[in-house]
C-alpha cells in the first residue's frame, strides 16, 4: 500500500491516470484519507486541514454557533485528487463532514458529485481498515450491478 501527503495541493501523478476504479474519501473536518483501489493495488493520500484551532465545540469557550466553517481549501483538495482518478466514490466519516463536503460538491463541483455513489458513517479507521472497508463496500455495489 502507498501512501502519500498531499500537503501543498498538488495531485500526485501517479493518482492522476483512471488506474483505480474504486474510491472513497474518508473525512471530518481537520482531516481526509482518499483511497483508490483495484483488485491488486491501493493507494492511500492524507490531505490535512490548515485550521490552526480545533476547538470549534460550544463547551470549549470559543464564541460562535458551535459548528466550523467549510474549509475549501480542505475540500478543493479532496475534489482534484478524486476528479483525477474520475471512478465513482463512496464519501465516510464521522460526523457532519461528510455531509458538509456533499454539499460543497454540489455547489462546486457538481458534474464531481454526480460520482457519489454513497454516503456512510464510519468512525476513525486505519489506512488498513479503510482500504478493506472500500473493497468490501464496492465489492457489494458490484453484486448490485450499481456503479
Amino acid at each position: 500500500m502507498t501512501t502519500e501527503l498531499i500537503d501543498n495541493g498538488d495531485i500526485p501523478a501517479a493518482a492522476a491516470p483512471r488506474r483505480f476504479p474504486h474510491a472513497a474519501v474518508w473525512l471530518d473536518h481537520f482531516h481526509a484519507i482518499i483511497v483508490l483501489a483495484s483488485a491488486d493495488q491501493q493507494r492511500t493520500l492524507h490531505v490535512d486541514t490548515a485550521r490552526e484551532d480545533p476547538r470549534w465545540h460550544r463547551k470549549s469557550g470559543q464564541p460562535g454557533p458551535g459548528r466550523l466553517p467549510e474549509d475549501d481549501e480542505l475540500y478543493r483538495k479532496v475534489a482534484d485528487a478524486l476528479e483525477a482518478n474520475g471512478s465513482p466514490f463512496l464519501i465516510l466519516g464521522p460526523g457532519t463532514a461528510k455531509h458538509d463536503f456533499r454539499r460543497w460538491l454540489v455547489r462546486h463541483r457538481h458534474q464531481l458529485a454526480a460520482k457519489i455513489t454513497a454516503l456512510e458513517t464510519l468512525d476513525h479507521p486505519t489506512d488498513g481498515e479503510l482500504v478493506g472497508y472500500v473493497r468490501r463496500e464496492f465489492r457489494r455495489l458490484d453484486q448490485l450491478g450499481i456503479e
